[in-house]
C-alpha cells in the first residue's frame, strides 16, 4: 500500500509530537542545558564557567554546553537568555558588568535585569588589576600617576569594552588621582591583554583570573589591584585604595534563570551548584583563579544585585558614559 507524501508529513509530526511528550514527561534535565556567557572567551565569567562545568554536569545529571554569546557588552546574550524558553535549559552565567552596569550605560539593553531574571547561585568575586608589559617604566601606581599628570591625555588604558568594570575603574582613577588616562575599549579582556602584551597600549585593567596566569610567568607585571583588601591569591600587589581609598570595584560571577522557569527546576539547580561549590577540588581551581568565594545566599542575590545596579548608576553618570 501506498503512502501519500502528505500522510507521511502527517505521520512525521505524530511521531515528533509522541517523541516531544515523552521527552516532556521525563524529569528535568532529560537534555543538555546550555549555560550562556554572554562575553567572549578569557573573561572571568568564561573562565569559570568551563571550570565549573564539568562538576555542575555530574551534580545535575546532565551535559552542560558552554555558549559565548557575546555583543555590546553582554546585551545580546543576555537578552537571548531572557527570551529563551522558561524550562530551565537555557541558564546565564554572568558578571555584574553586564547585569548591574549594562542598564545605566545603555538608553535600551533589551532586558529587565530584576524583572526577566531568577537570581540562582552567587559564585564568587574577584577584583581588578591594572597591569603594563614587562619592561615598561611604569611599575607603581604612583610612577603611572605622576606619568600622567605630566602627560595629561597622553597615557592610555585598555578594557574589555566601553562601559564595563574595567573601563569604568580607569574613569574613577583619573577622577581619584585627578589625572587624565585616555580610554582604549576592546571587545573582551582577551584582546586588550594581547595589545598590552604586545606594547601597543601601556596598561590594562583587567580582572585577576584573566592576568594571573601572565603575571605569575612574568609576561605581565602587576601594579595595583581593585580591592579594598589585598588578594589572598597575590597579596604582594597592593590596592589602589591603599592611595585612593574610594576607587574600588570588583566583578562578581553569578548564574540566573529567565523568568518563568518552575520553582522545582529552580531549586534543583540551586541544590546542585551548592554541591558544586562544596567541592574542594573546584573551590581550590575557582580560589586559584584570584575569586573570593564568600558565600551570598541564594535569597540575596537578589539584594544584591540592585544594591549593584543603584551603587554603579552613580559611577556611570559621574563618568559621563553612554551607549546607544
Amino acid at each position: 500500500m501506498k503512502i501519500n507524501q502528505s500522510k507521511w508529513k502527517y505521520l512525521f509530526s505524530l511521531l515528533s509530537l509522541c517523541f516531544a511528550a515523552q521527552l516532556a514527561a521525563q524529569p528535568y534535565p532529560n537534555k543538555p542545558i546550555n549555560l550562556v556567557v554572554p562575553q567572549a572567551a578569557g573573561g572571568t565569567n568564561d573562565i569559570v564557567a568551563r571550570l565549573i562545568a564539568p562538576a555542575f554536569g555530574e551534580a545535575i545529571g546532565a551535559s552542560i554546553v558552554v555558549e559565548n554569546r557575546p555583543g555590546a557588552g553582554g546585551n545580546i546574550g543576555t537578552q537571548g537568555v531572557a527570551r529563551s524558553a522558561k524550562d530551565g535549559y537555557t541558564l546565564l552565567l554572568t558578571i555584574n558588568s553586564a547585569q548591574a552596569i549594562n542598564p545605566s550605560l545603555y538608553k535600551n539593553p533589551g532586558f529587565d535585569p530584576v524583572n526577566d531574571f531568577v537570581p540562582l547561585y552567587y559564585i564568587g568575586a574577584t577584583p581588578y588589576v591594572l597591569v603594563s608589559p614587562p619592561g615598561s617604566p611604569y611599575k607603581t601606581l604612583a610612577e603611572v600617576v605622576a606619568a600622567a599628570k605630566r602627560k595629561p591625555g597622553e597615557l592610555s588604558y585598555a578594557s574589555a569594552g566601553n562601559g564595563t568594570i574595567s573601563h569604568l575603574l580607569g574613569a574613577m582613577l583619573n577622577t581619584s588621582a585627578g589625572i587624565e588616562m585616555q580610554h582604549i575599549p576592546y571587545k573582551g579582556v582577551a584582546p586588550a591583554i594581547n595589545d598590552v602584551l604586545g606594547g601597543q597600549v601601556p596598561f590594562a585593567f583587567a580582572s585577576l583570573p584573566s592576568a594571573i596566569n601572565y603575571i605569575k610567568a612574568g609576561k605581565l607585571q602587576a601594579i595595583a589591584i581593585s580591592s579594598a583588601k589585598r588578594s589572598s591569591v597575590a597579596p604582594e600587589i597592593p590596592t589602589i585604595a591603599e592611595t585612593y581609598p574610594d576607587c574600588v570595584g570588583e566583578v562578581w560571577v553569578a548564574t540566573f534563570a529567565p523568568i518563568g522557569v518552575s520553582a522545582d527546576v529552580i531549586k534543583k539547580n540551586q541544590l546542585a551548584m551548592e554541591k558544586v561549590m562544596a567541592r574542594a577540588d573546584v573551590r581550590e581551581k575557582l580560589t586559584a583563579q584570584g575569586l573570593d568565594l564568600s558565600p551570598v545566599p541564594p535569597a540575596k542575590l537578589g539584594a544584591l544585585l540592585k544594591d549593584e545596579l543603584a551603587k554603579w548608576a552613580k559611577i556611570v553618570k559621574a563618568s559621563g558614559a553612554q551607549l546607544d
